[in-house]
């Protein structure tokens, strides 16, 4: 091994690892495969939010402490700003789906504790439908949305 390709390495690692380790009010975006085990069902294939939201095995109940921030138009569909945020007390996730993708569920979050609860994030938007947020805090989960509007550039071209 090459001494630069050595401290290459060694940097990379360190920041991975420092960062992770000091940045404790970052939210961490995973893949909802760990939890499709236990429900017995693919969320990634599911052609409807209520279908995800089974596959997960969520109920979800509407919820005014959580705020859908998207355009109303999307010029652009392929970039789309999001930010989700919530007051909800104990907020530990947040899911997002999108009504009328080819693949409904996009981002799931998980918060520590200290963490701010909300996320921002730029999505391509498929068809004119729903941003869906699923807040989890404790043992439940709430529900939000916001309508938004494709002109051009979605899923579909």
């Amino acid at each position: 091994m090459k001494r630069r390709t050595f401290l290459k390495g060694s940097l990379a690692a360190g920041a991975t690892v420092s960062s992770g380790l000091l940045a404790s009010n970052m939210a961490f975006a995973e893949s909802a495969a760990a939890d499709t085990k236990a429900a017995g069902a693919d969320p990634y294939a599911a052609t409807s939010v209520e279908d995800a939201l089974k596959a997960l095995g969520i109920t979800a109940e509407d919820s005014d402490k959580i705020t859908v921030n998207a355009p109303d138009l999307a010029e652009n569909a392929a970039v789309v700003p999001v930010e989700i945020t919530t007051t909800l007390e104990g907020a530990e996730e947040i899911i997002v789906m999108i009504s009328k993708n080819p693949t409904v569920l996009v981002a799931k979050f998980k918060f520590g504790e200290s963490a701010d609860h909300g996320v921002k994030c730029r999505f391509k938007v498929g068809k004119s439908g729903d941003v869906v947020a699923v807040v989890k805090a404790g043992d439940k989960y709430y529900t939000a949305k916001k309508a938004v509007k494709v002109t051009k550039g979605g899923c579909g071209g």
